[in-house]
C-alpha cells in the first residue's frame, strides 16, 4: 500500500446562515482506507459539513484536524492543499476541454519556455495516472464526447493529481446507468485500498449499505448516530434520518382511471425516439421504465416541444393539438418537471418567487408590467399547496433543499394550471423523507384529476406509485402494462434485453 494517510477528525463544528441553525457542535471523525458514509434528509446539514471541511463555508466555531495536526480552511484552494478533494454532484468541467486540458487547469505544468504550458507532460502524466489506475479515457478525448460515468473519472482524476488524501463524493450515482455505476464502486475500493479516505453522500440506501464501512447520520444539524455498516440495516438508518418509521413508504391510494386526458400517436423524432405511441387517462399516474439512453426523457422533451416531431400527432381530450415550442405545451396545459431541474429546470441564483411564476406571467396578467405584491400573495399561496419550506419567497432558488426544490418547480405548473404533468426522476437527489412527500403531492394531483407520467429508473419506485407501466427500449415501446399484472424483473428484462420476449 502506498503511504497515504487522511485521518480526518471534525470536532464541535457549528455554522449558521442567518436565523438558520445549520449545524449544531457536530464531531466527525473518518478512517484512512475506508468509506465512510454521510446520510441523512435534504436539509440536514450534510452538504454543509462537507463544505467546510472543502474549505467552501467557514465554520462559526469548531476545530478541524487531519493526521493530528489542526487545520484551517478559508477557502478550496487550502483545503486541496491539505489534500481534501470535493466531487460535487453537479459536475464542474469545461466541456470543450480536453481530458488533460480539465484536469490540469489552474495547475498548468510551465515549460521551460516563459508563459507556455508544456502540454505533453500534461498529458504524458495523465495516461500514467490513468495506467496506474486502470482508467481507460484518453486524455485528448473532449469532455463533450465522455459518458456520464466518464466525467466522473476525470472529476477523480482531478484529485488524484492534487494528492487527494480525502475525497468526498456527493451523490456521485445519481446520474449514472447501473453498469458505470458498478464500475465506480470498484475504483472507490480501489482508492481505498491504497490508504485514502473517502466520504461518501448518497440517498441510495442499498449502495450505502453494500459500499460503506461506516455509517454517520445527520438529523437537524447533529450527529445522531455512527455505526459500523455491517452492525445495521436499511430500515434502522432510514428511522435515524427521519426521526421516525416510515411504514407505507408509498402512500396508498385507490386508483380510479377516468376518460383518457393525453394521447401520443407514432411519435418520432429526427434522433431518439421511433413510433411511440400511449395515452394517459384523469386520475391516472403512468410509468415510463427504461435504460439511460433508451429515449425516455427524448419522449417527454417532444411531447413538451423541446425536440421536434418529424412524426406523430397529439391529443388533449381527444382533439388535436400542435406543439411546435414550450410555450404552446403550457397553453394546452401540459408541464414538465425536467430530471435535471438545476439546469434545465430553475433559475438557481433567482428568488423562489420569480422561479415560480416564471411561465405564468401572461396567465395571472402581468404580460407587460409585474405586480410584485401579486407575485408574492400568489407564491405564497402556492408555495402552502405544495409545503414548500423557505425562508420567504423572496429567497434565492439554490438556497432550498433538493426536495423543496422539486416542490418549487411543482408550485410553478399548479400555478398554470396543468392539467397533463410529465414528472422526469422526480426524485433524484432527494432524501427518503422528502420523498415520501412528493408522493403525497401526487396522490393530491391524481385525485384532482390530473394525468401524470413519471419517468424514473429506479423500479420501486414505479411499482410503488403508478397504476401503469410503459417500457421503452432504444427509443421504442416494449411493453405496456397494468402494474399489478408485471414484475420488477419482467420490466427489466424488456428493457435490458434485445429480441426479449414481449
Amino acid at each position: 500500500m502506498e503511504n497515504i494517510t487522511g485521518q480526518l477528525r471534525m470536532e464541535q463544528i457549528s455554522k449558521s446562515f442567518g436565523p438558520v441553525q445549520a449545524l449544531q457542535n457536530v464531531t466527525f471523525c473518518a478512517k484512512p482506507g475506508t468509506v465512510h458514509a454521510l446520510c441523512g434528509e435534504n436539509g440536514a446539514g450534510k452538504s454543509t459539513l462537507m463544505k467546510i471541511l472543502a474549505g467552501v463555508h467557514t465554520p462559526d466555531s469548531g476545530n478541524i484536524y487531519i493526521d493530528d495536526q489542526q487545520k484551517t480552511f478559508t477557502n478550496p484552494k487550502h483545503a486541496l492543499d491539505s489534500g481534501i478533494s470535493m466531487l460535487y454532484q453537479e459536475l464542474d468541467l469545461a466541456e470543450d476541454l480536453t481530458v488533460y486540458e480539465n484536469i490540469y487547469l489552474g495547475k498548468e505544468i510551465q515549460s521551460s519556455i516563459p508563459f507556455l504550458i508544456n502540454r505533453d507532460a500534461e498529458i504524458k502524466n495523465t495516461a500514467d495516472l490513468c495506467n496506474k489506475y486502470g482508467f481507460t479515457i484518453n486524455p485528448n478525448s473532449t469532455i463533450r464526447d465522455l459518458s456520464v460515468g466518464d466525467c466522473q473519472i476525470v472529476e477523480l482524476l482531478k484529485a488524484l493529481i492534487h494528492k487527494a488524501k480525502i475525497i468526498i463524493m456527493d451523490e456521485p450515482t445519481s446520474s449514472l446507468p447501473e453498469a458505470e455505476a458498478q464500475r465506480l464502486f470498484k475504483i472507490v475500493r480501489q482508492l481505498c485500498d491504497r490508504g485514502m479516505t473517502i466520504i461518501y453522500i448518497s440517498h441510495r440506501m442499498e449502495e450505502v449499505m453494500s459500499l460503506a464501512d461506516e455509517i454517520s447520520v445527520l438529523r437537524d444539524g447533529e450527529i445522531v448516530t455512527t455505526v459500523n455498516a455491517k452492525d445495521i440495516d436499511v430500515d434502522t438508518v432510514v428511522k435515524h434520518m427521519v426521526g421516525r418509521e416510515l411504514k407505507d413508504f408509498y402512500p396508498a391510494r385507490e386508483s380510479n382511471p377516468g376518460e383518457i386526458l393525453f394521447e401520443a400517436d407514432n411519435l418520432a423524432t429526427e434522433e431518439g425516439i421511433h413510433d411511440i405511441s400511449f395515452n394517459v387517462r384523469r386520475g391516472e399516474v403512468v410509468g415510463m421504465a427504461g435504460l439511460v439512453g433508451s429515449g425516455r426523457t427524448e419522449v417527454a422533451r417532444a411531447i413538451f416541444g423541446i425536440e421536434p416531431l418529424v412524426k406523430g400527432s397529439l391529443k388533449i381530450s381527444g382533439q388535436s393539438i400542435n406543439i411546435k415550442h414550450p410555450r404552446d405545451a403550457i397553453e394546452h396545459r401540459i408541464a414538465l418537471l425536467t430530471e435535471d431541474r438545476k439546469r434545465t429546470g430553475l433559475c438557481t441564483n433567482l428568488p423562489c418567487s420569480w422561479n415560480m411564476t416564471l411561465s405564468n406571467y401572461n396567465e395571472i396578467g402581468m404580460k407587460y408590467l409585474l405586480n410584485f405584491n401579486k407575485e408574492n400573495q400568489l407564491c405564497q399561496k402556492f408555495g402552502q399547496k405544495v409545503s414548500v419550506k423557505w425562508l420567504s419567497s423572496q429567497s434565492l432558488a439554490n438556497s432550498l433543499s433538493g426536495g423543496n426544490q422539486q416542490k418549487l418547480l411543482l408550485g410553478r405548473w399548479l400555478m398554470a394550471d396543468s392539467e397533463f404533468i410529465i414528472f422526469d426522476e422526480p426524485t433524484r437527489g432527494i432524501d427518503v423523507g422528502a420523498k415520501k412527500e412528493v408522493y403525497l403531492l401526487l396522490n393530491e394531483l391524481v385525485n384532482q384529476g390530473k394525468a401524470i407520467l413519471i419517468i424514473s429508473s429506479e423500479l420501486p419506485e414505479l411499482f410503488g406509485v403508478t397504476d401503469r407501466i410503459l417500457v421503452i427500449r432504444r427509443g421504442r415501446m416494449v411493453g405496456d402494462f397494468v402494474t399489478k399484472q408485471t414484475t420488477p424483473e419482467h420490466v427489466m428484462h424488456l428493457a435490458a434485453v434485445e429480441n426479449a420476449n414481449e
